[in-house]
């Protein structure tokens, strides 16, 4: 891993938001991330599975990490996601993204949710405007 990857990576893992919802960083290289996260009992909704606004931070988080691995700030246009089944408390999940096009201003980006067992818990596709700027701790 290069010097822009690593200091990523070391950034992240002192992220406050991450840090509230216990996402950890799995891998990260270009264009791609791959991050988990445990569903705790806190993120529940009414229905007793995770809540969507836990599902999306998980795979918010691969995004960010991935469309800012060139070491340049990139921040999000749009995220479609679909979710497809339910979170449930006690799980781990995984959140991959991968880079599907960048250009100098704009990058997309597929993502999964699964859980440790492969089932697909949320699929996502997102763009990011990539703008010129150094990321501030570079």
């Amino acid at each position: 891993m290069d010097d822009t990857l690593k200091s990523l990576a070391e950034k992240f893992r002192e992220e406050p938001f991450a840090k509230l919802f216990g996402i950890d960083l799995v891998e990260l290289d270009y264009g791609r991330a791959v991050v988990k996260m445990e569903v705790k009992e806190e993120m529940m909704n009414l229905f007793g599975m995770a809540h969507g606004g836990a599902v999306f931070s998980l795979m918010d988080a691969a995004f960010e990490l991935a469309a800012n691995s060139y070491g340049t700030v990139a921040v999000a246009l749009a995220m479609s996601v679909n979710y497809i089944s339910p979170a449930l408390a006690g799980k781990t999940f995984y959140a991959r993204a991968r880079e599907v096009s960048r250009s100098s201003r704009i990058s997309t980006y597929d993502l999964e949710v699964k859980s440790s067992e492969g089932e697909l818990i949320a699929a996502c596709q997102a763009m990011a405007y990539r703008k010129k700027d150094k990321l501030p701790f570079l």
